[in-house]
């Protein structure tokens, strides 16, 4: 099987990421019918997700994402097209809650 992996450091901090990977996990259950699960914990939280042919798990940090996928036989076929459509989702909300926190921190000054 395929593995799909892909590291992101950010400087959000861990709510912050917190909503990124929930924001993340609603939109690959609307695009990919995929069902994700969200485990918190102290100083990470775990995104576990699945659907037929891919399973996986998005770890969440205060400074960075690490995302695993296996993909099935099928899927498989199409490892490259599926990491890099994961790795633009991914980037675009990371980049959007930084320029957001960037925003946020420009006016309290």
């Amino acid at each position: 099987m395929p593995d799909i992996r892909i590291h992101r450091e950010h400087k959000l901090g861990l709510a912050k990421a917190r909503k990124v990977a929930w924001a993340w996990a609603e939109d690959v259950e609307k695009k990919f019918d995929m069902a994700c699960t969200v485990i918190e914990g102290e100083t990470s939280d775990t995104v576990e997700f699945t659907r037929a042919g891919v399973n996986g798990r998005l770890i969440v940090a205060a400074d960075h994402f690490d995302l695993d996928a296996k993909l099935g036989l099928l899927l498989g076929a199409f490892a490259g097209t599926i990491e890099r459509e994961i790795e633009k989702n991914l980037d675009a909300l990371l980049g959007k809650a930084a320029a957001a926190s960037k925003k946020a921190a420009a006016k309290k000054k």
